[in-house]
């Protein structure tokens, strides 16, 4: 079995979650485990650091058989932590993933990006936004990154169509689910213009737990995030927050006073988000040249 498929087998095993692959990437990036796969079972829970816990080793053991047994001849396609095509700017980030799978074109990866991201109740003043800002970026060769949930990503992909532009869409399913059901086209619009990405293998359907987790993937891939109406309790703060955490820009779009969208805007700017008022503000702080 190569690393590749072996990798896949411990994603796929149940009980393997975001902070025992980390351990599995550093064990392997450190030279602390065995180049030749699949590890034992023991071998395993040695890197996982599970030695005593008998119970929960027990339930692991037939999950991993169940892992490795799935990942043969695994029909979709997917990319690995340690795989070439693997984006740069994610193996750098917060518990970037162990596996990608996804559908369409590689090669957006190698583009200059930004993730835009905000709320679901988005108005007529974000989709004006969006028709502002986003059609200078693409027309400089960029990508625009977003979670094809309703309101902003929705909007900021349909921009990005409308341009010509190229949509990478981080979905809280497996690429086999569209969620919500209305954005299936949508969806495979992405993957035939650009690409689909997910955490999950193809038949998972979303869960809340899966949209955090979607969230530092969608900040990982790119080196700014731009919050475009946010109310503030926004799921997109999160996001923001997680960029952050990786050491890269926020920014973020100003609107009324008295508009509820925007109060989440307005309070991670007091909190340091850079405001954008123009096209300007996105090419001076987020590094997006070609």
């Amino acid at each position: 079995m190569k690393q590749k498929e072996f990798l896949l087998a411990l994603h796929l095993t149940k009980g393997i979650g975001l902070i025992r692959k980390e351990k599995i990437i550093r064990a392997i990036e450190e030279n602390r485990a065995k180049t030749e796969y699949p590890w034992s079972f023991s071998e395993l829970l040695l890197i996982l650091e599970m030695n005593g816990q008998k119970r929960f080793a027990d339930q692991l053991a037939v999950a991993y058989q169940e892992g490795l047994l799935l990942a043969r001849n695994y029909p979709d396609a997917y990319l690995s932590y340690f795989d070439e095509e693997y984006p740069v700017l994610l193996r750098e980030s917060y518990q970037a993933p162990l596996i990608l799978f996804y559908k369409g074109d590689l090669r957006a990866l190698q583009l200059p990006a930004l993730a835009v991201v905000g709320t679901r109740t988005a108005t007529a003043y974000g989709q004006e936004v969006l028709r502002y800002l986003l059609p200078p970026l693409l027309e400089r060769g960029g990508a625009i990154v977003s979670g094809l949930a309703k309101g902003i990503d929705v909007m900021a992909h349909q921009v990005t169509f409308a341009h010509g532009g190229v949509p990478i869409a981080v979905i809280g399913s497996g690429i086999g689910r569209a969620y919500p059901v209305q954005n299936r086209r949508l969806q495979e619009q992405v993957a035939e213009q650009g690409l689909l990405l997910s955490e999950y293998p193809r038949d998972v359907g979303p869960s809340r737990g899966h949209f955090p987790e979607r969230n530092r993937i969608i900040a990982g891939l790119t080196r700014a995030t731009l919050v475009v109406e946010a109310k503030k309790r926004s799921g997109s703060l999160i996001t923001a927050n997680l960029a952050l955490q990786n050491n890269r820009e926020v920014l973020a779009v100003p609107g009324s006073i008295f508009s509820e969208e925007s109060r989440g805007c307005h309070e991670i700017i007091q909190a340091g988000a850079l405001p954008v008022r123009s096209v300007e503000d996105i090419l001076k702080n987020a590094n997006f040249t070609n």
